[in-house]
């Protein structure tokens, strides 16, 4: 927490941060530095420092903190921010703050203009802007003269120097007091009055800046991390807090343990307890069903809208009250479309799409109906000797169907319980919540089951389809050729429990095979289906596409999904020449990316003709 260290911080416990909105406090970024300048300042003027000595000591912690910790441009140009903030106090230029940002973001960009186009650079500067720009304003008309009417409030003549309004409502303070003193002694209720007033106004602070940044940041959320977070305020709340408390108490604990070990334990428990809540915290928002949502990319237009609706909340946080109101629930209701109202996808309507995701060794396969409804077969996957906490799904399956601005998924497939075809499909789930979840085998594999009892707790139907079955989806037609229903799932390896599926439109069709390999072949070439597409099975293994099969296909196009310099020795070269044997155009997801095929009922678009 101190420093950023998150070797030991499992995908689980980074993923309910991420869920709860509270993902920068595990991570040295501008918060940290803000936090701590903060309390570091507070903390000298309360101990009577004069402003200046204290504002500069600020400076050298917060530059110090920037050094030890090392983590690169994002806290050197928070610390830069804050340290010409300071200063700028120092030239009693406090009321100037969003001219401050300004200079520091310009100042910035003419050492570096790379950094205009930096996700760390544009979230600490539209952070600032949002403070200092849409609450700040607010704030000073409403919370800030009622806190300032609640000091000295003994002083009489502290009372000509504030509006008749908050006279009137520190002469109501007094009468209050006085009917309290009646019961508690006189000298005891003005001044816990005082300090009750300013801590609820201070909480109250927190709650409309928090709630506002919220709002602010619903468009660069949504675009970069494609996540709409509806817990973020309450988490943060009690979080944020939290870490001021972590930080402070880990600092003087470290600090502490180079001169007197016995006297940092003192501090180090008390970072300790502050650290289990806010564990507990973030733990219990994380496993609440609506924590958050996924979303897709936003189009330019909107963004464009957003950039209008923060422009707009800024102009009228300036205005009157009922104008700044205007502007920050403008800025509300901007958010709430970008986190609730899903956008078209990017399809062509009309044709059968077949695209191989690029998911490294391992099969993603996206198929998108003539009518819009969409079934992805497989979502990639790392084997667990890897040791690797990259998710296919949620980090290369799922990017790439937000580009796309898919928010939901009509069906998802597995063709069987293998790694690099199931490993990525929790995460599929979760974040497209498909109505229906299809398998060829209900096998006893503990990570299938492990995923069955996911979609069950998501309310997905899992359907199992075996060869024999045929159905109308979305404007094609799919018919299932494998696995036999007679297959006995307890002896049979697991690529022979593939689901093998052609998907027909007009004239022209795909075999998807999975990971079928011979025997499975064998049986598929004997119901002749012929294919103006083949998904190459197994990757190209040379278990698999046997002569017999591309003779029964005769497919115009193939596609190898493959992993660039795989440990497998894919597609095997006897494969490759199989398939210029029969004079198939042959792709591979190693050498050309994702790969997309149109199906328009009469010919098939290859990429290469797309490109031209």
């Amino acid at each position: 927490m101190l420093i950023g260290e998150e070797s030991f911080l499992g995908r689980g416990l980074e993923t309910d941060f991420q869920r709860t909105g509270t993902y920068h406090v595990l991570v040295v970024s501008g918060l940290k530095v803000g936090i701590l300048s903060l309390v570091m300042f507070w903390l000298l003027r309360r101990m009577r420092v004069p402003e200046a000595w204290a504002g500069a000591v600020t400076i050298l912690v917060i530059l110090a903190y920037a050094f030890i910790t090392d983590v690169g441009a994002p806290v050197w140009r928070a610390a830069f921010m804050m340290a010409l903030y300071f200063c700028a106090r120092l030239l009693f230029r406090e009321r100037s703050a969003l001219n401050t940002v300004g200079a520091a973001a310009l100042a910035l960009l003419i050492v570096d203009p790379r950094a205009l186009f930096e996700a760390s650079f544009q979230l600490s500067f539209l952070c600032v802007v949002i403070i200092a720009g849409v609450a700040a304003p607010i704030l000073e008309r409403t919370t800030q003269p009622l806190s300032r009417a609640l000091r000295n409030l003994e002083s009489t003549a502290y009372d000509f120097a504030l509006s008749p309004s908050l006279v009137q409502f520190r002469l109501d303070l007094r009468m209050i007091a006085q009917r309290l003193g009646r019961f508690v002694g006189d000298g005891v209720p003005l001044p816990l009055l005082s300090v009750t007033g300013r801590a609820l106004l201070l909480a109250a602070e927190f709650i409309l800046i928090s709630a506002i940044l919220q709002a602010g940041f619903a468009l660069p959320m949504a675009y970069y991390f494609h996540r709409a977070t509806f817990v973020s305020l309450p988490a943060n709340v009690l979080v944020v807090p939290l870490t001021e408390i972590i930080l402070l108490a880990a600092g003087v604990a470290v600090g502490l343990g180079y001169i007197w070990l016995a006297a940092a334990k003192i501090p180090a428990i008390i970072a300790a307890v502050a650290l289990e809540a806010a564990y507990n915290t973030v733990r219990w928002w994380g496993a609440v069903r609506f924590a958050d949502a996924r979303l897709p990319t936003p189009e330019p237009a909107l963004i464009a809208v957003g950039a209008i609706a923060l422009v707009l909340a800024i102009i009228l946080s300036r205005r009157k009250f009922r104008s700044a109101v205007a502007g920050v629930l403008a800025l509300t209701a901007y958010a709430l479309w970008v986190s609730l109202v899903p956008p078209r996808p990017l399809i062509n309507p009309g044709v059968l799409e077949v695209t191989a995701i690029d998911v490294g060794q391992g099969d993603s396969i996206l198929v998108v109906t003539p009518q819009g409804r969409t079934l992805l077969i497989d979502a990639g996957g790392l084997p667990s000797w890897t040791h690797s906490d990259l998710d296919i799904g949620e980090d290369v399956v799922s990017p790439y169907l937000w580009t796309r601005e898919f928010s939901r998924l009509d069906v998802v497939a597995l063709t069987h319980a293998h790694a690099d075809h199931l490993g990525g499909m929790a995460a599929v789930l979760a974040n497209f919540r498909p109505h229906e979840l299809w398998l060829g085998v209900n096998s006893p594999a503990p990570e299938l089951q492990a995923l069955l009892r996911t979609a069950r707790a998501l309310g997905i139907p899992v359907i199992e389809h075996r060869a024999g079955d045929a159905l109308e989806f979305g404007g094609a037609k799919i018919r299932v050729l494998a696995p036999a229903p007679g297959l006995d799932v307890f002896t049979t390896r697991p690529n022979e429990e593939s689901l093998v599926m052609k998907i027909a439109y007009g004239q022209t069709s795909a075999l998807l095979e999975g990971d079928a390999e011979r025997r499975t072949e064998q049986q598929v070439a004997e119901e002749s289906p012929q294919a103006s597409l083949l998904k190459v099975a197994h990757h190209g293994s040379a278990t698999s596409t046997i002569p017999e099969l591309l003779a029964a296909v005769h497919p115009q196009f193939a596609v190898i999904s493959v992993g660039a310099r795989n440990l497998y020795g894919h597609p095997r070269l006897e494969v490759l020449q199989r398939l210029a044997e029969s004079k198939v155009s042959t792709y591979r997801t190693d050498l050309d990316g994702a790969t997309t095929f149109y199906l328009d009922g009469q010919r098939v678009i290859s990429p290469s003709a797309s490109l031209r």
